[in-house]
């Protein structure tokens, strides 16, 4: 009976029970401030958990070492080696007592803090302060999960016949597109899906290069009339196979077989993926014989490489496919994107004007046909875009492909194309970046991201982007360019040069290489290689320096002819012939705004407005020199407070105040452009007479000297010799 009294005084008497009190306290208070740290660390939930483990171990043990030991003036000692008259503990019970009230108070203090913080209104508050970021974060964490993310490897043709692999191929895209309509899903671009095809690669590396966690992959193998399908989906953290089908199918069922597979896939995620809402596929778009479909899916892959011979063979197999079956609009659709692809601005050799009207009665055929087809919308959207005044009607097309097919990357590029078109280039950057985020090895994608962080200052962006995707595609062509864009817009077209020449060895009629190669030859000073491989509207500007205008004229009158009026405009401006140029205007358009509508500032300086604002004003027409000078005013304000910074807006700019009689905005402009990396071996007023008001000045003549020394230094990088004034 006397037991358990002893006992617990024995526990008092020796401070058990204050060494417990102080150790639940303190271990709470360590585990709050551990559990606020670690969770701004970002540190996984097992850290936690062992810390609390830890201390949860750490209680008996404590209370164990309390009886067992007794703290003395000589320091820690066994309880039993104590001599109870020299015993201390109610001094060292005191002392508990002290920090026990001193523990609480902390305790007492970091509840009231934390229930402050933590209180409703403070939430709110955060919730509104941090709704932008917090969602982002959440659109991030939801992407990097591995539950709604997949990519379509192209599947494995095990044909004995090579040739048979675009069918495969084909059988991949299908899949993938339709994947693409499942709004919750993220789905890897085609492009980057297919970066991969033919190499064993490790699907963790897959995985984290295209963003995603879950994998499709498969294999096609076709003998006679009959193919065999399989799939499987696979997860890409630990290669765990979810699922895996094979379809035995007669080929005049291939498009069953693919509405089988891609509704099979969904209803998979949705079973391993926590909310995702799966819909009832649709069937095809359309349906025709194999031979018709197989030379369909066989001209898109070629299409899709971008290069002339290979487009012109795609064009040859859809005139084929469309004499089998005049129904099948997926091929006219696609025959109508060859044409306008083939035009000399992009990959072929046609004028403008005669792939315009080519490619526009295919895409009209595929809408009669088939009106709610994605590709044949996507197809007259680029159509539209191209062409003067009609960039809005352009992009409600691309939109309305988009809706059909979110997963339709080229209508995403041309619809940015259209944006910068209109000098909307802040959200042509934003739909850039996003079809890089989606497909980052597709190269108009890339390209036009990289030109556009460049268009805004930001190499640094457009370095990061490089290193990403050139490990993927070496020797790429589309890559050098973005290269070369980059150090032309640092004013290293010296560093430019060389890639763009290895680049047009593969693709010699890419406009857009030859475009911006011409433009390296224009800055160095190389005007005989100008009028050899230079584009025809650089050609108008060599022929200028080389004192040779009437050639000049023949040209820019060419390029007028096909609707590239620009050339001619500057032409007549930089050889003084105002009144004709004033002729033309005045021919062509009852106004500036009729002008304005059709040949809107791309965001990049409003330079043709700026001829004729000149032109204006030498033959004495005030009022249409205002009208001018006021929607060039506009026009740079917009690119401004877009943020651009680019050494040819600036250029322009200078030009703007050179002809508003505002030296000193002027000359801080063109100072500016030349810090940038400005390059011009030729003197600013020989191709924009508006600067001659700058002769003379001192300020003037050494930005000349610099740009001078800037052009000679490019040409001795290249092997050149220099240029004197």
């Amino acid at each position: 009976m006397n037991t358990t009294p002893g006992f617990i005084e024995e526990l008092k008497r020796r401070n058990v029970v204050r060494v417990g009190v102080v150790y639940l306290i303190t271990a709470w208070l360590l585990a709050q401030v551990a559990d606020l740290m670690l969770e701004n660390f970002q540190a996984p939930d097992w850290v936690i958990q062992a810390i609390l483990v830890v201390l949860i171990i750490g209680f008996p043990l404590a209370l164990i070492f309390a009886w067992a030991f007794e703290l003395t003036p000589e320091g820690l000692k066994k309880e039993k080696d104590v001599d109870r008259s020299q015993s201390i503990v109610h001094k060292t019970g005191h002392t508990l007592d002290r920090t026990i009230i001193a523990i609480l108070v902390v305790a007492l203090a970091y509840f009231v803090w934390e229930s402050r913080f933590n209180s409703p209104a403070n939430e709110a508050a955060d919730g509104l302060a941090q709704s932008d970021s917090g969602v982002a974060a959440e659109a991030s964490s939801s992407e990097k999960s591995n539950a709604k993310s997949i990519a379509v490897l192209p599947f494995v043709n095990m044909s004995s016949d090579a040739e048979q692999e675009y069918f495969s191929d084909g059988i991949s895209e299908e899949i993938l597109n339709a994947l693409a309509k499942v709004k919750e899903l993220k789905v890897a671009g085609r492009t980057s899906s297919f970066a991969f095809k033919g190499e064993s690669q490790d699907l963790r590396q897959v995985g984290e290069a295209l963003g995603v966690e879950h994998i499709l992959e498969g294999s096609v193998r076709k003998s006679g009339s009959k193919v065999r399908i399989t799939a499987q989906l696979i997860q890409v953290d630990d290669g765990f196979h979810l699922w895996s089908e094979s379809y035995d199918r007669e080929l005049t069922d291939v498009f069953t077989i693919q509405d089988e597979i891609a509704t099979a896939i969904l209803e998979q995620l949705k079973a391993h993926l926590v909310g995702l809402e799966t819909a009832p596929m649709p069937a095809a778009a359309q349906r025709t014989d194999p031979v018709v479909y197989e030379q369909y899916l066989l001209a898109k892959q070629r299409i899709y490489e971008r290069k002339r011979l290979s487009i012109e063979s795609a064009a040859e197999l859809l005139d084929k496919a469309i004499a089998r079956d005049p129904e099948y609009a997926p091929a006219y659709a696609q025959r109508g994107i060859a044409a306008l692809l083939l035009a000399e601005r992009n990959y072929g050799e046609m004028t403008n004007a005669e792939a315009n009207a080519q490619g526009k009665l295919y895409l009209d055929k595929a809408l009669q046909l088939e009106p709610n087809l994605a590709e044949a919308w996507a197809g007259l959207g680029l159509y539209h875009v191209n062409r003067p005044t009609e960039q809005r009607t352009g992009l409600d097309a691309l939109e309305k492909a988009l809706a059909i097919n979110p997963n339709l990357i080229d209508a995403s590029n041309w619809l940015q194309v259209g944006y910068s078109e209109l000098g909307e280039v802040s959200r042509a950057l934003e739909i850039v970046e996003d079809m890089v985020e989606r497909d980052p090895l597709y190269p108009p994608g890339f390209a036009n991201a990289v030109n556009s962080y460049n268009g805004f200052g930001q190499q640094e962006k457009s370095w990061a982007l490089l290193d990403r995707i050139r490990p993927f595609l070496p020797g790429d062509p589309q890559v050098m360019q973005a290269e070369a864009n980059t150090w032309m817009s640092l004013g290293k077209p010296s560093m430019a040069q060389p890639l763009l020449e290895k680049a047009l060895e593969t693709q010699p009629t890419d406009g857009v290489l030859r475009e911006l190669y011409g433009w390296t030859l224009m800055q160095t000073g190389q005007y005989e290689r100008v009028l050899q491989e230079g584009h025809r509207w650089h050609k108008v500007l060599a022929l200028n320096v080389l004192q040779r205008p009437e050639e000049a004229t023949m040209i820019a009158q060419e390029l007028a002819g096909e609707g590239m009026v620009w050339p001619l405009i500057g032409h007549l401006a930089s050889t003084r012939e105002y009144r004709k140029l004033v002729e033309f205007v005045e021919s062509r358009w009852p106004d500036l705004a009729t002008l304005e509508h059709e040949y809107p500032d791309t965001g990049a300086g409003y330079g043709m407005m700026l001829d004729i604002a000149l032109a204006y004003s030498v033959v004495g027409k005030q009022a249409l020199f205002e009208d001018a000078m006021a929607r060039i005013r506009a026009a740079h304000d917009r690119s401004v407070q877009q943020k651009i910074q680019d050494q040819f807006f600036l250029l322009t700019d200078a030009r703007y105040y050179a002809l508003a009689g505002d030296r000193e905005h002027a000359l801080r402009q063109l100072a500016e452009a030349v810090d940038m990396g400005l390059v011009l071996a030729t003197p600013l007023s020989a191709i924009w007479p508006e600067l001659e008001v700058l002769a003379g000045d001192p300020e003037y003549e050494t930005i000349q000297a610099q740009l001078l020394d800037h052009a000679n230094g490019e040409r001795e990088a290249l092997g050149l010799q220099p240029i004197s004034t």
